[in-house]
């Protein structure tokens, strides 16, 4: 975290919770979490703060071009799948990040800083 953007009582609070779900949660489950602790917080504050908390790196923003975002605790790349009937994302635990930018730099002329790699389907409880 740079020294510019401090870890208010409000990030703190969002970060905790982030990290201890794996649901990939929407900013609104977020607010309802967090209202617990911090009565008085409004909903522009959880946005606000993801949104910095994204910007320094400590969360990830997940934008599958619906209505709303999810949001993931974890801030490394990773991959992650969303099921095409309940919405849900989960994580996947498939280590193949290097081998994939390596296969796009060997096979164009592009250098691959990172890349996004995302699966939809169904999961094991809608199918």
């Amino acid at each position: 975290m740079s020294k510019k953007t401090r870890m208010t009582k409000q990030r703190k609070a969002i970060l905790e919770v982030l990290k201890d779900t794996n649901i990939h949660p929407t900013a609104d489950w977020i607010y309802e979490q967090v209202k617990e602790e911090i009565p008085n917080i409004s909903l522009g504050t959880i946005y606000r703060n993801l949104n910095v908390l994204a910007e320094i790196g400590e969360i990830m923003i997940l934008d599958y071009g619906s209505t709303y975002s999810r949001f993931d605790g974890v801030p490394e790349n990773h991959y992650h799948f969303q099921c095409s009937e309940c919405e849900g994302v989960f994580d996947l635990d498939v280590s193949h990040k290097e081998d994939l930018n390596q296969l796009v730099e060997e096979k164009t002329e592009f250098a691959v800083e990172d890349h996004r790699l995302e699966f939809y389907g169904y999961c094991p409880n809608c199918q």
